[in-house]
């Protein structure tokens, strides 16, 4: 057995090199899969694009991975060699290319079934989206919601999912319901079935004139508590939007997906905004991690209670195909995910 990777050989190098990589042994919660799919997300083609963050080349990206179970590490002993599974990858965190997904054989710490009725391609789409997510939503700092069931107790909070078709706002949308809140969502008007389709309640289109007032009217009059957003977009059009609901409506918690990179949107003091690292999910609060990945992806997964959406826009040839998927992925996608598949 060896292993391959799609290696950064340098800042801004393009492309990305297919070459032999060390093949590397699950440490303490750890496990080793042989991968079948990689979903790519903006970060990828970012960080290759930039040459900035990353310190040390050679190196290999990749957050999001499906496949095989080859090896599991200590600790672990709720998959096995020969499932069937997803992972995420936490590379920019431990900076070990180990850690990282583009490449045949990745080491995972954090991993979940998936049923035989989702295939590899679907599964891909989901590990850093479900991590962003859930950071944002159960760890203390966000919103610290009640941990997600295939049983959840109804609670009268409402969660507004800013970009509810996006990747993480899918997420967002179900692992909210599966904590017991209502979820509003905002989209384009095409989006607005399939938004509802994954759990949202209502939806509106952002782009109408006068959403923000709507919304804030329509969570006035809905007689329930108003936990706040879950901004899945972190743009500056998105915070003119979310600022005046928040005024009007007087209270909620503001989560976003990336801290505001311009001025006022919300002033740097305010109290009741954050922004979420997915990686703490395991480094900070692995607590966190068990209780989604571990204890409900899975399960929910077989029983249909959690989606694996958006859908994937597949894209044949393995690991040397992946510079053709960070192509297709930055020109944009509406509800979908680029994903490679080997």
């Amino acid at each position: 057995m060896s292993n391959q990777a799609a290696w950064l050989t340098e800042a801004k190098a393009n492309p990305l090199k297919i070459d032999s990589a060390p093949m590397s042994k699950p440490g303490k919660d750890e496990v080793l899969i042989e991968a079948a799919a990689w979903a790519i997300n903006p970060v990828d083609w970012k960080l290759q694009d930039s040459g900035m963050v990353l310190q040390n080349y050679p190196c290999i990206l990749g957050s999001d991975v499906a496949g095989t179970v080859v090896e599991v590490g200590e600790g672990v002993s709720h998959v096995k060699p020969g499932d069937r599974v997803l992972g995420w990858c936490l590379y920019l965190a431990t900076g070990k290319t180990s850690d990282a997904a583009f490449q045949t054989h990745p080491i995972c710490r954090a991993v979940a079934k998936i049923p035989s009725h989702v295939s590899f391609a679907q599964a891909a789409v989901l590990p850093l989206s479900i991590a962003t997510a859930s950071v944002g939503l159960f760890q203390k700092a966000h919103l610290a919601l009640p941990y997600p069931s295939k049983e959840p107790k109804p609670t009268n909070k409402l969660l507004l999912v800013w970009g509810g078709s996006s990747s993480v706002g899918s997420s967002v949308i179900q692992l909210a319901r599966a904590a017991g809140v209502t979820v509003w969502a905002t989209a384009s008007t095409k989006r607005h079935g399939y938004v509802k389709e994954i759990g949202a309640e209502r939806a509106f289109d952002y782009s109408q004139d006068g959403v923000a007032e709507s919304i804030a009217t329509a969570i006035k009059e809905s007689g329930k508590e108003f936990i706040g957003v879950y901004d899945s977009i972190s743009e500056e059009d998105t915070w003119k939007c979310i600022s005046p609901i928040i005024s009007s409506v007087g209270t909620g918690h503001v989560v976003g997906v990336l801290p505001p990179p311009f001025p006022g949107y919300p002033p740097p003091d305010t109290p009741n905004t954050s922004h979420v690292v997915a990686t703490t999910i395991i480094t900070n609060e692995p607590e966190v991690g068990k209780a989604v990945f571990i204890d409900y992806v899975g399960e929910a997964l077989e029983a249909g209670m959690l989606l694996a959406k958006p859908d994937p826009i597949v894209v044949e040839g393995g690991l040397g195909s992946l510079q053709e998927a960070f192509t297709i992925q930055k020109k944009g996608v509406s509800a979908a995910k680029v994903v490679v598949v080997a």
